[in-house]
């Protein structure tokens, strides 16, 4: 029986993708199988000493990167013109977190910044591959979502409303352009071992959300996230769109 990390030979062959946060965790294993299962992926991070590592540990690979903060309009520019004037494939990875910060307690600089990386970039990359996708009549996006846009209880404020939108503007594409032949989904991870930084910075967050966050299943490898997120951007989930998929060994049934 194949695992559930085994890539699928040619099933992207001839086909370009946009992985973004390709440096590390989840884009990173996300990007590496796309690029294993024959596409062009054009990574996207904003670490230019990650993205430098993966290609460089790859030579094999078909891997374009491009280095920037992808919540600026102009470094989402930069991303799609790398990808040649085609796009097929959209997974949209990178995220940050907020530090827990309940409601009474988020600054500014921080809810902007978790909302600017989370949602804004989102939709700013989904708006600037859409004309192409529509020109072709096909394409796949899926965006990452989280645990925290299906509850209250497994993040701060901003980390919770910026993954709440996420869902909500992923259905609306889904809604949108169901019959020009483009689907849009999105995979809410549970706990996964990234680098991802989630330090409690409120002690009364870590009073309030941590008997639940003890309710957690056991942590998530990147490739098993990957796994679903090429899942869903590949031709094997045709039928599926609009659907906020849960990938969190079996939290969302707490």
């Amino acid at each position: 029986m194949s695992g559930a990390t085994d890539v699928i030979e040619g099933r992207f062959a001839g086909r370009t993708a946009i992985v973004t946060g390709a440096g590390s965790g989840i884009g990173r294993a996300t990007a590496l199988r796309l690029a294993r299962e024959g596409a062009k992926v054009v990574a996207s991070d904003i670490s230019a000493e990650r993205l430098t590592e993966l290609v460089t540990e790859h030579p094999d690979l078909d891997l374009v990167t491009v280095a920037g903060d992808i919540s600026t309009e102009a470094a989402v520019q930069e991303v799609v013109a790398a990808a040649g004037g085609r796009v097929d494939a959209l997974a949209n990875v990178a995220g940050i977190m907020d530090a827990f910060l309940p409601p009474a307690e988020i600054d500014d600089a921080t809810w902007d910044r978790v909302l600017g990386v989370n949602l804004t970039a989102v939709m700013r990359l989904s708006r600037a591959v859409l004309p192409l996708m529509l020109e072709a009549g096909r394409g796949a996006i899926v965006n990452v979502s989280s645990e925290a846009s299906l509850r209250a209880s497994a993040a701060g404020v901003a980390y919770t409303a910026s993954k709440h939108a996420v869902n909500g503007l992923t259905k609306s594409i889904a809604v949108f352009y169901k019959g020009k032949g483009i689907r849009a989904n999105a995979v809410a991870p549970g706990a996964v071992a990234t680098n991802i930084e989630a330090p409690f910075r409120s002690a009364f967050a870590g009073e309030v959300l941590g008997p639940y966050l003890g309710l957690v299943p056991s942590v998530a490898t990147a490739e098993q996230l990957a796994a679903a997120i090429t899942w869903l951007l590949s031709d094997d989930a045709s039928n599926v769109n609009g659907v906020v998929m849960p990938c969190d060994g079996g939290w969302s049934a707490i």
